[in-house]
């Protein structure tokens, strides 16, 4: 009896590593503020709550500047696998999934390309910004998979006069663009 228990444990044991080996857990790289540029714009990426990335099915890891960039990539190449997809929570800059994550559009939160969309880990936190700042949208995963997303241009143009940007089109001033009016 003891014998064929130890066994039982032993395929237990076993099985569970064989099973382990196989569901492995995509995880997000680090951001180098020095070489990563936006996959989409081919802007400096900044390692703040605005940084987003896709993992590809082939252990590829492509950083994008803003959640507009990454998606409008993502429309661009539908025919790539992606293994897994991340933003960061706007208060803490703590990668999430972007399954996982709470988003607010609203026109006045200023991101790094003007699509105005950032994330929240936490649904209350998203509410909580939301409510602190007039024509907020919450928007979930899918919502935001159907979002229409245009860039602000006015936006972009009130931004685009204090950056300059080199012969091979990256920005030489950087793009640490703070959201006006708020109280974080």
């Amino acid at each position: 009896m003891k014998k064929k228990f130890f066994s039982f444990l032993v395929l237990i044991g076993v099985l569970s590593m064989l099973a382990a080996c196989g569901d492995k857990e995509v995880q997000p790289v680090a951001i180098n503020e020095e070489t990563d540029t936006c996959a989409t714009c081919n802007m400096a990426v900044v390692d703040n709550q605005y940084a987003t990335q896709v993992i590809l099915e082939n252990g590829k890891s492509l950083v994008f500047d803003d959640l507009g960039c990454m998606y409008e990539w993502m429309s661009e190449n539908a025919d790539q696998k992606i293994d897994a997809e991340f933003v960061r929570d706007y208060d803490n800059n703590e990668w999430v999934s972007v399954d996982d994550a709470t988003y607010v559009y609203n026109q006045s939160v200023k991101t790094p390309m003007a699509y105005n969309v950032i994330s929240f880990e936490q649904k209350a936190d998203a509410e909580k910004f939301a409510a602190e700042h007039a024509d907020s949208t919450l928007m979930t995963a899918d919502e935001l998979a159907k979002h229409s997303w245009t860039q602000n241009h006015e936006m972009m143009q009130n931004m685009g006069e204090g950056h300059s940007h080199s012969e091979d089109g990256t920005e030489e001033s950087g793009h640490d663009m703070e959201q006006e009016n708020t109280s974080h």
